[in-house]
């Protein structure tokens, strides 16, 4: 196990001790500490909270949502729920994904950033919501992205 990862999950458990269905909240805090749920915490996990590596596993890949790999310096969500489908959203998630190629940047689909009536949207790095993007929009605020790094 990496060093640096232990004194951080340690405070990660410590903060859930004795809260019933911790599971969840530990591991948005492991990714929101680290940046992703990396494999050799799962046992960490599991002894911590007396449930088997696999029940650990299974939640992690089951939620989209966990990553289970450092992501890139940035993180762009594009919008895939119903309503930002009907307002383009998979021909802007395309666009993105030829736009990124090769960018550091990681590209994930979420399902509703709760802009519905404005779709399509976009969340940059957990922080800054988008709404309205279309291809050309979205080209801007990659290059502005670009210009911050």
């Amino acid at each position: 196990m990496n060093t640096e990862i232990t004194p951080r999950l340690a405070a990660i458990f410590a903060g859930h001790r004795n809260q019933p269905g911790a599971l969840l909240p530990i591991l948005h805090d492991i990714q929101y500490a680290l940046g992703y749920v990396p494999e050799e915490s799962v046992p960490l996990i599991a002894k911590e909270l007396n449930l088997s590596r696999a029940e650990v596993h299974g939640v992690i890949t089951y939620y989209h949502h966990f990553r289970r790999t450092p992501p890139a310096k940035h993180v762009v969500h594009v919008c895939c729920a119903e309503a930002c489908q009907a307002n383009g959203s998979e021909a802007l998630a395309a666009h993105a994904a030829e736009r990124l190629q090769g960018a550091d940047v990681t590209l994930e689909p979420v399902y509703c950033l709760g802009l519905c009536s404005v779709g399509p949207n976009i969340q940059i790095d957990e922080t800054e919501l988008h709404a309205q993007v279309t291809p050309k929009k979205f080209d801007a605020l990659m290059k502005k992205l670009g210009e911050k790094a």
